[in-house]
């Protein structure tokens, strides 16, 4: 059993796919004889080995005669599918790709799916690469297929449509739900046709499962990005142990040195209010030996713009800094444990069914040493211990 993991560090498009499976080593001739049956207008398929800032890749290119581009439907197409002589396996794969494009171009422009009609992906090269990747991982036998987190440009792209905002609007209509980051490179570099390739083939996206590696395959994109300008599949075989459950973040980070320090507390509930999962402040000397102090936020993807909107709005800040790193959770359940002096809250972390934490929880341990004039480390000391004894018994 052979597994897949598309990693897109420099975006996806149906020419980068086509390419990286031909890399991995999807035969060009034996490509070409089985997109013959299409009933299409005379194309050739050319493989060539590229660089892209010193990384060797292929680069398939669709080579079509000069001549008007046929705008199809997505009847056309269905048919043009379904009676080709292709495997069932790539039709049915081929046609749910071409659905998810017609469903997102339905919705963006306010058509029924029948009336709508492909420009782009519906031009020779776009068909050859979708049913080009369909074929491919059939050829190839990838049982699954599984994708990074996918990275989007900015900038406007000219289409049929006109110019159109990047993201183009069908990318985010096909992408709802799917994990995305900016990228920061002022141009498309996830194309409708890349997204919904990977898309219909993907798994699931995030890290890249266990597997031991086997081969791995670079399709190179056309545009000159300033880096690499490459997809990245990795071919294996699946272990049978499971990959690290982590999950894709941002920090937020910002440096004040100008501020009441009163303010901190306020914000920071704000920020927990806004959907933060942590908030930490560091303390550090800056320009002119001025003491100050960093902002860290750590929050979901989804939640980075309200986190960024409250610390351009409650701080001094001219500037905040995002990255997104992948968070590992702990396992966690809360326990509850009858101590002298009343209940108390305990968060137990656990690893691999394992416990890793007993933690009593501050704010029950400090009222209950209050009501009992008894130090809160005697409190916290003693929850843990029952805790810990529970647990050991299996009795929480």
């Amino acid at each position: 059993m052979t597994i897949a993991y598309f990693d897109c560090f420099s975006g996806i498009s149906g020419d980068m796919v086509l390419g990286a499976m031909v890399d991995l080593g999807l035969d060009i001739a034996d490509l070409s004889v089985a997109l013959s049956s299409l009933d299409l207008e005379e194309f050739d398929l050319e493989a060539r080995e590229v660089s892209s800032y010193g990384l060797r890749a292929t680069k398939v290119d669709v080579i079509v005669p000069e001549g008007g581009v046929l705008v199809r439907t997505f009847s056309n197409i269905r048919d043009l599918i379904s009676s080709s002589a292709l495997p069932n396996k790539v039709k049915s794969t081929s046609l749910e790709i071409f659905m998810r494009l017609a469903r997102a171009e339905s919705v963006v422009h306010g058509r029924p799916i029948d009336q709508v009609h492909f420009h782009e992906v519906g031009a020779v090269d776009s068909i050859v690469d979708i049913v080009g990747a369909s074929y491919g991982v059939y050829r190839l036998d990838l049982a699954e297929v599984f994708c990074s987190p996918l990275p989007m440009g900015h900038g406007m792209v000219k289409t049929q449509h006109g110019s159109l905002p990047v993201p183009a609007p069908a990318v985010l209509e096909i992408l709802e739900d799917t994990p995305t980051y900016g990228r920061g490179i002022p141009t498309e570099i996830v194309t409708p046709t890349g997204a919904a390739v990977v898309k219909t083939l993907a798994h699931s996206f995030g890290n890249a499962p266990a597997m031991r590696l086997e081969k791995t395959g670079y399709g190179a994109g056309t545009k000159d990005l300033g880096v690499p300008n490459l997809l990245r599949v990795v071919t294996g075989e699946p272990l049978d142990f499971p990959a690290e459950a982590e999950e894709l973040a941002s920090v937020v980070s910002t440096n004040i040195d100008d501020m009441n320090p009163e303010f901190y507390d306020y914000v920071m509930e704000r920020l927990f209010d806004a959907g933060a999962q942590d908030v930490w402040l560091t303390p550090i000397q800056m320009k002119k030996t001025r003491p100050g102090t960093t902002i860290n936020v750590l929050c979901g993807p989804k939640d980075a713009a309200g986190v960024k909107r409250i610390l351009i709005e409650e701080t001094s800040t001219f500037g905040l800094r995002t990255a997104h790193v992948m968070k590992k959770a702990i396992d966690r359940e809360m326990v509850e444990v009858e101590t002298p002096w009343g209940m108390v809250r305990v968060k137990v972390g656990r690893e691999s069914n394992h416990v890793t934490s007993v933690s009593p929880e501050f704010s029950d341990c400090a009222r209950l040493a209050g009501e009992a004039g008894v130090p809160i480390k005697e409190v916290f000391r003693r929850a843990q211990i029952l805790a810990q004894e529970s647990l050991e018994r299996g009795q929480t």
